[in-house]
């Protein structure tokens, strides 16, 4: 047996063990856990800005762009923030042994759902190095085990991260493996994983259109998708424009390289084109790069003609497809068509409108007179998220506590038997 069949063989055997311990961890003991761990980030806060600054130069040696860097980055307040995200975790009513459903039958006969981990969770992303605790967290405090790949360009970051997790849960008494971050970089480990069905319940992967694809074609365990998000918002000629404005710049422009940032805007074409450029102005003045039809280079010099590949473009930057269309009938048809069922807006005062999108676009948020960018763990009151699911299946939408639990029965009786 070569050393990566060895080293995938010891993670899942390492996860499962743990895995057993975590399945009856008081909740008392999981919260302090994360607790110790929330106080370590703070008292390491220079180390892990040393070893994220290591990180950032090399990842701009290699030409990350500038919104990947962003992502990359860590500050004293995005630490602060992970703490914060740590600990609202901690304080989260426990999601295990929640009685989902019950019954008691005519004979005596008592049925219950209840709810319990998945088990042992692979997680594979990329860049974000906050997405190591975040989803070690959740993981623990919903009792799964958890095997965290992250990226090449936050390994020194991951790398410190891990091991004051693992510090943490050992302080409280709790298997370090519980926690376990992949060292190793060669593909073929982590596609060993993937097909570890003895060992491994589910596989989240949260990154780019590449990894997600690979890991699906490759997996032979269960996975929960972070696909890419072209989000979309509509702009109706009903809509309050001047608030309209401020929605779309921020869905664009506070953080470009986030997968809930809007890619493309659909515009109204009954709105006046005096309205449009406004806009257009707007988003050009906080330095987007429009491609937009016909109609849309009509409005402004600087826009770039589109192709058709622009409307199914996850640009993760300062870019954005702009197109007319006639009316939420349009919207609605082109974001079925172009959409990855992550996060789609309107910007509408017309409750039939409203009505009208949110009954023809299938995605897992739906924003109405808001941005995109409130789709998120931490902004839906989950404290933090392993990802965005784009499927229907287990999970949709940001991931929190209860979609890494799943459910068992129980039924009790008195000497029972069928009849």
């Amino acid at each position: 047996m070569d050393d990566i069949t060895s080293y995938a063989r010891v993670l899942g055997e390492n996860a499962r063990d743990a895995s057993r311990q975590l399945r009856a961890l008081p909740r008392a003991k999981r919260d302090a856990a994360l607790k110790a761990l929330a106080a370590s980030l703070i008292a390491s806060r220079e180390e892990i800005l040393a070893e994220n600054a290591k990180d950032m130069e090399e990842s701009k040696e290699r030409g990350l762009s500038p919104a990947m860097l962003d992502r990359l980055l860590l500050t004293p307040a995005r630490i602060k923030g992970i703490a914060d995200s740590v600990k609202s975790i901690a304080a989260f009513a426990d999601p295990l042994g929640k009685v989902l459903g019950k019954l008691k039958r005519k004979d005596g006969l008592r049925i219950s759902r209840v709810s319990v981990p998945i088990g042992t969770i692979l997680f594979i992303f990329e860049s974000r190095p906050n997405v190591t605790i975040d989803g070690g967290a959740l993981c623990l405090k919903s009792g799964n085990a958890v095997i965290l790949r992250g990226g090449k360009e936050a390994a020194r970051t991951n790398a410190v991260f891990a091991r004051l997790f693992q510090a943490a849960l050992k302080s409280k008494g709790i298997d370090e493996r519980a926690v376990q971050l992949v060292n190793k970089s060669d593909h073929a480990l982590v596609d060993l994983l993937l097909t570890d069905v003895k060992h491994i319940d589910l596989v989240i992967p949260r990154g780019g259109e590449r990894l997600i694809q690979s890991v699906v074609e490759k997996a032979r365990i269960p996975v929960i998708k972070h696909y890419k998000g072209v989000c979309h918002i509509y702009v109706d000629k009903t809509a309050d424009l001047q608030a309209a404005e401020r929605i779309v710049v921020n869905a664009k422009a506070q953080r470009p390289g986030v997968c809930n940032a809007m890619e493309t805007l659909l515009i109204d074409g009954h709105i006046k084109p005096a309205a449009v450029k406004r806009i257009l102005d707007s988003l050009v003045e906080h330095n987007v790069e429009l491609r937009g039809d016909e109609f849309i280079r009509n409005l402004h010099p600087s826009v770039k003609p589109a192709v058709e590949a622009d409307w199914d473009e996850e640009y993760l930057d300062l870019k954005l497809a702009v197109k007319m269309v006639d009316g939420v009938g349009e919207a609605v048809e082109h974001i079925n068509k172009h959409g990855t069922g992550h996060t789609d807006a309107v910007l509408a005062k017309s409750p039939k409108v409203q009505k009208a999108f949110l009954a023809g676009v299938d995605s897992a948020s739906l924003m109405v007179n808001a941005s995109t960018r409130f789709a998120d763990g931490s902004e839906y009151g989950l404290g933090a998220e392993v990802g965005i699911s784009t499927d229907k299946l287990h999970a949709r939408g940001p991931m929190g506590l209860e979609s890494l639990t799943t459910y068992r029965w129980i039924v009790e009786g008195n000497g029972h038997v069928r009849k």
